[in-house]
């Protein structure tokens, strides 16, 4: 059983996928998407979800910090329905309040990269911090 865990932005998706006991999630890659002409990754994804035979997705909510949804929220959301209708997963969402925050952090502590090359890994670590907070909450 592995658990695919989605960082859903406006040009991008980040993908994380969990071990196969699900307890740590690994950062897979970043999937272009282009909200505005309808391309959502999906086929990029279904590859993936077959790959790894996923039997779960969790996306993550970018709340805001009062704990109110947004646009972006709400975006969020109906890229998870289109996953739920599209491959039949369940898919289930996890707060990410401050993932972004923490992983641009991570890099620029820890791997000390430049603004550039975190733009090319961020959405990915984001994905894989969503992934291992709903796993740490869940198991």
């Amino acid at each position: 059983m592995r658990i695919m865990g989605l960082d859903v932005g406006s040009k991008t998706v980040g993908v994380a996928v969990s071990d196969p006991l699900g307890f740590t999630a690994q950062g897979l890659e970043i999937i272009p998407i282009d909200e505005a002409k309808s391309e959502f990754g999906l086929e990029r994804l279904a590859e993936l979800i077959k790959q790894y035979q996923v039997t779960k997705i969790v996306i993550g909510l970018p709340k805001n910090m009062n704990n109110t949804e947004g646009p972006r929220v709400e975006a969020s959301r109906a890229y998870g329905d289109l996953v739920a209708e599209r491959f039949g997963l369940a898919v289930e969402y996890q707060d990410e309040r401050l993932t972004t925050v923490a992983a641009e952090r991570m890099l620029v502590e820890q791997a000390d990269l430049s603004r550039n090359k975190r733009k090319k890994v961020i959405d990915k670590l984001a994905a894989q911090l969503i992934l291992q907070n709903y796993l740490d909450r869940t198991f």
